[in-house]
């Protein structure tokens, strides 16, 4: 199967830090159908969905219910600080601050993620 004819995959994170969450843990995954109603009750809750193939697939080699490994905790912080960032306005104060434009009012899904190129690989 070439890589425009897979199929969709998603898996979703929770992570409440001050509920005493050690790490992010995968909450929801699948493929197709399910990757689909994923994706769709995650946009109607009003929740970021990152769309980076590599980050889904990694995160799909992680067990359900499970925490992810300390091989993602990097990417996965540093798209949790992108996200809050974004949320709180910081992205726009810092980018004032820096003499840039503030960001026109978009969506979460439409800025851009940070990079994914640094990525980890999972053992395995």
């Amino acid at each position: 199967m070439s890589r425009r004819e897979r199929r969709t995959s998603a898996a979703a994170l929770a992570y409440d830090a001050k509920g005493g969450d050690k790490a992010p843990r995968v909450v929801a995954k699948g493929y197709g159908l399910v990757a689909e109603m994923i994706i769709q009750r995650a946009q109607e809750a009003g929740l970021y969905v990152h769309r980076a193939p590599e980050m889904v697939s990694l995160l799909m080699q992680v067990d359900l219910d499970s925490r992810i490994p300390p091989e993602l905790y990097k990417a996965v912080a540093e798209l949790l600080a992108w996200l809050y960032r974004l949320e709180s306005g910081v992205a726009d104060e810092e980018a004032a601050a820096a003499g840039e434009p503030a960001a026109p009012s978009t969506s979460a899904a439409d800025a851009p993620p940070p990079n994914s190129s640094s990525y980890p690989r999972l053992p395995g």
